[in-house]
């Protein structure tokens, strides 16, 4: 009783000196929350459970798209019989509670003093696609995308870009990205691989679970800015590659692949998650109660907030058919367990409806925008509702994270092939051509990119110019767009190849958005085929008729089977999208400046045809292999080359049995065998021999970067614990099985690359 009394004495200290409890920054958290709470109409609730694209992204629409086209369309956005000055005019009323598409640090500061106008004051929370730093805004640093960093195998780089994004982030006022994407990627068809860690649950959970750390610190500081773990789930598997199409999945698939990155991204911490376009063994993720009760909040106790993809709750009855109305749409997302809807105009109309009719309860209501209210009292918003505009450039594309950007491109960038050509010797090669889609052009960036500065960027060009002045390099454009290159600038190559005395295509995809419609890889842009397009392989082949020596480099977001020219080229570099300083990082591998570390955090099919091509399959996958071309892959998963060399010895086991409680300290030496210092990435997979029902062939279950100089030699430790050999029985519960089980440690995941020992399981 006396602690009853002393809380509400200091509930009306707090509201006699703030005049209202939830606006004093030392009360509470909790008691702020219901405070605002109790004080809000419905529709101030349910304004705060929607999201609009920015004024000046819709102005920027008006005239460009038609209301017919919003359907099939992810890129732009208006809102049909609406005006900007309409949105701000509501953005007033208090009932809009969150933006996103806002790309300058003006427009977000002028919206959210307009909020502040509004009863009650509640701020804006922006979000933003800050995909591989807050790249989708200019004048950012723009980091390797995700597939890349992957290839390092570092989860501190990924933490420490992640910290350095939030911090550009949170100099524009924005305060939400939409990353990271945990999505197992398991078709190379689909163009959002490059957005993704890659194929590997273990690797995915693990990058994914240092990037919401990053992000999110401790969701308590003006550095933070809140993560979003994305999509929920199996978008990644599409039935016919593309994006949104149709998963059929077994529950085994899904907790075994696709769950446990998500999961891993909860006992991170992250505060938000954003369901998956597809529907789900029939069930749009959206409307999907399994997916969002029972197993986010029920078996995960997730404790932030669920939001909606682009228009996907209306998908569910425009596209999807199991919702007979947007207000039938609504209803389902809600019950469900929808917390947020991107985006449009027709929510808050249809939900209060839904809510004054008694088929929403508001306490469901209620439930959501406790949430979102928690975060962004965590953000600070109410007490600093705006950046500065005078200091905001002391953070953005700083020295500091420029010089992280350039080190992550340096260990993302993948040596595929080397005859011994590379590294090139300065002065050796004093006549060099250069030619190629992506030699010369801002696609270097890679998706989720806006268009910088030139002075920002370092092309391919431009990096092998400043990395060797004395050479002559000549430089034969072939243009932007792989779909309408020109067969005479190919013979203008090929042409002056013959008098080079050394030459380098860049070729690849195109993702810059500002030209969506003419990308070949990224969002929304799913392939048929992993080929090259256009004329890129016939510019290859005949530069290397040339006989000069030719160096193949990519820039993409997926695997492409580049078959060719892994057969015929002396040297191939898997660049994917390395960011703004990628054509200072490929200049430094190239000439030896950096010694390439990065090994492939997904596989390299030969072909469409080996869809899907992933290296922890099941036993019988190829009991019967293909006829007339291989089984095997182009490259395999965890593959990388080096300018030294590498030997693994001395596998060790501390002990041949675990019980189920116990641990296996696993050790083997690696020697730098070359004549280099380098960094190798040691890798440690897992196979169940035997087990109540099939296994994959291996599991990577550990891994390492060891940096070692020329000659030397380091003893590398792993672990083994129950949870890396804890798989689901028949019966689909977690169960460590008695038996024999193989680990293998080495370079890559083929068998020819490990070294093999057995223990076995009490």
């Amino acid at each position: 009783m006396i602690m009853m009394i002393v809380a509400a004495t200091a509930a009306t200290v707090f509201a006699k000196k703030y005049d209202m409890l939830y606006k004093n920054p030392d009360a509470p958290i909790a008691d702020r929350v219901e405070d605002l709470l109790g004080r809000m109409t419905l529709d101030e609730k349910v304004g705060q459970m929607n999201q609009y694209v920015g004024v000046e992204h819709f102005r920027a629409n008006i005239g460009s798209i038609k209301p017919e086209d919003l359907k099939n369309n992810t890129a732009q956005a208006i809102y049909p019989g609406i005006t900007p000055d309409t949105l701000e005019k509501w953005t007033e009323q208090g009932i809009v509670g969150s933006f996103l598409h806002v790309i300058t640090l003006k427009e977000a500061n002028h919206l959210q003093q307009l909020a502040m106008k509004s009863r009650l004051a509640i701020p804006i929370i922006f979000g933003i696609d800050a995909i591989h730093g807050n790249a989708n805004c200019p004048d950012n640093t723009v980091y390797p995308t995700n597939l890349g960093l992957a290839c390092s195998f570092d989860t501190a780089m990924a933490h420490t870009i992640a910290r350095q994004t939030a911090a550009e982030m949170r100099a524009m006022n924005m305060h939400w990205t939409f990353n990271p994407n945990v999505e197992v990627a398991r078709d190379p068809r689909w163009g959002r691989c490059g957005e993704t860690f890659g194929e590997d649950p273990y690797l995915v959970s693990l990058m994914g679970a240092a990037t919401v750390k990053g992000y999110q610190g401790n969701l308590n500081s003006r550095n933070d800015v809140l993560a979003c773990i994305k999509h929920f789930v199996a978008g990644s598997e599409p039935m016919n590659g593309t994006n949104g199409s149709p998963a059929d999945l077994s529950e085994r698939t899904l907790r075994e692949v696709f769950f446990p990155p998500f999961k891993a991204g909860v006992d991170a911490g992250a505060m938000s998650l954003m369901t998956a376009h597809n529907e789900l063994n029939g069930i749009p993720c959206h409307t999907n109660e399994w997916l969002m009760k029972d197993v986010l909040r029920g078996e995960w106790k997730f404790p932030g907030f669920i939001v909606s993809d682009w228009m996907d709750i209306e998908h569910t009855y425009d596209l999807h058919a199991t919702s007979t109305s947007l207000k039938d749409a609504f209803y389902q997302s809600i019950m469900a367990g929808m917390d947020m809807h991107m985006h449009g105009i027709y929510w808050n109309k249809y939900v209060c409806e839904l809510v004054r009719e008694g088929k929403i309860p508001e306490s469901r209501i209620d439930e959501s925008v406790r949430r979102i209210l928690n975060v962004k009292f965590r953000l600070g918003l109410f007490e600093n509702p705006f950046a500065d505009e005078k200091t905001t450039m002391k953070v953005r594309l700083c020295p500091e994270h420029r010089a992280t950007a350039l080190e992550a491109a340096h260990n993302s960038i993948v040596l595929l092939k080397n005859d011994g050509i590379l590294p090139l010797t300065a002065g050796k090669y004093k006549h060099i051509m250069v030619t190629g889609i992506n030699a010369d052009d801002e696609n270097i960036m890679g998706d989720w990119s806006a268009q910088q500065k030139p002075e920002n960027v370092v092309t391919v060009l431009e990096g092998l110019r400043a990395a060797a002045p004395d050479a002559t390099i000549n430089f034969v454009d072939q243009g932007w767009d792989p779909r309408n290159m020109d067969p005479a600038k190919v013979s203008a190559a090929v042409d002056a190849a013959k008098n080079a005395d050394l030459n380098i295509v860049v070729a690849g995809e195109y993702m810059m958005r500002f030209r969506w419609t003419e990308r070949t890889g990224g969002e929304d842009t799913d392939r048929s085929d992993i080929d090259l397009v256009g004329l890129q392989e016939e510019l290859i082949e005949k530069v290397a008729a040339s006989g000069k020596p030719t160096i193949l480099i990519l820039i993409n977001g997926r695997p492409l089977g580049v078959q060719w020219a892994a057969d015929h080229l002396p040297a191939v570099i898997e660049a994917w999208e390395p960011g703004m300083t990628g054509g200072t990082a490929l200049a430094d591998i190239i000439y030896g400046k950096v010694n390439p570390s990065a090994k492939l955090a997904i596989t390299i099919p030969r072909s469409v045809g080996q869809t899907q091509m992933t290296y922890n399959h099941k036993p019988s996958m190829y009991f019967h292999p293909y006829v007339v071309k291989p089984s095997t892959p182009l490259y395999p998963f965890g593959f990388g080359l080096s300018y030294t060399t590498y030997k693994y010895s001395n596998l060790h086991l501390s002990s041949s049995e675990i019980a189920s409680d116990g641990t296996i300290d696993v050790s083997v030496d690696i020697t730098n065998t070359g004549s280099r210092d380098g960094v190798e990435i040691a890798q440690m997979y897992i196979r169940d021999c035997f087990s109540c029902v099939s296994r994959p062939v291996k599991e990577l279950k550990g891994f390492s970067r060891v940096s070692l100089k020329s000659g030397e030699t380091k003893t590398v430790h792993f672990s083994i614990t129950p949870d890396k050999l804890r798989f689901l029985d028949r019966k689909m519960q977690p169960i460590v099985e008695p038996g024999e089980f193989k680990v293998m440690v080495g370079a890559s995941s083929d068998d020819k690359d490990l070294l093999t020992a057995s223990f076995n399981v009490k």
